[in-house]
């Protein structure tokens, strides 16, 4: 139970430190990422206004998609659309306190292969 606490206490710790450098504009928004076990999500947020531009997650692809790599590589392809729809072709990734690791980098890597500036 300790070390539960413990791993989540260090995580926001993290996400701390990396929202104190990084914002979000409405030209050039936050991408803040979720991972859990079974989803990852992402968020297009404006921090001037306060506002979730856009987001994406596995839920939104359906069936086809699982939580793996080609999963989140198919929901960073997926938020790269919707903010081009939008007319936004740059961003600033937060990774959330997790790991450039994984699904992390598979979604800020499909994001920038579909003209995302990331």
């Amino acid at each position: 139970m300790l070390k539960q606490e413990s791993r989540q206490l260090k995580r926001a710790a993290r996400k701390r430190r990396i929202r104190a450098k990084i914002s979000g504009t409405a030209t050039c928004p936050r991408l803040s990422v979720f991972r859990s076990l079974r989803n990852i999500s992402v968020q297009a947020i404006d921090d001037v206004a306060q506002k979730t531009l856009t987001q994406a997650n596995i839920t939104d692809l359906g069936k086809k998609a699982k939580n793996t790599l080609e999963g989140a590589a198919l929901v960073g392809k997926l938020i790269a659309e919707r903010l081009k729809e939008q007319g936004i072709e740059e961003a600033v990734f937060d990774r959330g306190g997790y790991r450039y690791h994984g699904k992390v980098k598979a979604l800020a890597d499909a994001a920038r292969e579909n003209g995302l500036l990331v």
